[in-house]
């Protein structure tokens, strides 16, 4: 995963897909289980697939989706806790996050990003 950058770039020349009209999905440290964010741009936050993407790429113009996974409290955690499996209540927290994702991703497809990130932004009854 963490040399990802190789493989997305060759398949978005295989495609002839532009970088700009690609889905990233990853995993989120900074986000708490259960939720998933949409976004356009930016860093790569640490998340090393997307620091090889973007190395390859030149820039980091492509959408997100960022599936939170949460933080273990301390960075020498972090491997084990990216790699491992996470406890049955953050799994269904997780799950629900990618359930939710996908119900908003037919409109990210049509091209209605913003709408898509407005409603996967917006709390939700449970």
């Amino acid at each position: 995963m963490n040399a990802s950058g190789k493989s997305v770039t060759a398949a978005l020349r295989y495609w002839k897909i532009a970088p700009e009209e690609m889905l990233v999905a990853h995993d989120e440290l900074d986000l708490p289980p259960g939720v998933a964010r949409l976004k356009f741009d930016g860093g790569h936050g640490g998340q090393n697939g997307l620091r090889d993407t973007i190395r390859l790429l030149g820039h980091a113009r492509f959408h997100r989706l960022r599936i939170g996974i949460g933080h273990p409290g301390h960075k020498d955690q972090v491997t084990p806790w990216v790699l491992g499996r996470p406890g049955a209540a953050d799994e269904a927290l997780i799950l629900r996050a990618i359930g939710n994702a996908a119900d908003v991703l037919p409109l990210a497809v049509r091209g209605d990003f913003m709408e898509a990130m407005t409603r996967l932004h917006t709390p939700r009854s449970p």
